[in-house]
């Protein structure tokens, strides 16, 4: 978890997005955008694929099992 945590927070400070644009992107609160970075909370998958979308990332890529 934490790999997907590191991940999401390096890809959004590349995109210079801020948690409050992320989580108005994903329709959730601010806070629970804020809880995947710090690893206390795991997305839904819909919300993980958002993501990867968002990003223009794989989902694999996002949670470790690929470096692509």
């Amino acid at each position: 978890m934490k790999i997907f945590a590191q991940r999401l927070r390096e890809l959004r400070l590349q995109q210079g997005y801020s948690q409050k644009y992320m989580a108005e992107q994903l329709h959730i609160k601010q806070q629970s955008y804020s809880r995947y970075e710090l690893a206390t909370g795991e997305p839904s998958l819909a919300i993980l694929a958002q993501l990867a979308v968002i990003f223009n990332v794989s989902a694999d890529y996002l949670i470790g099992l690929s470096e692509i």
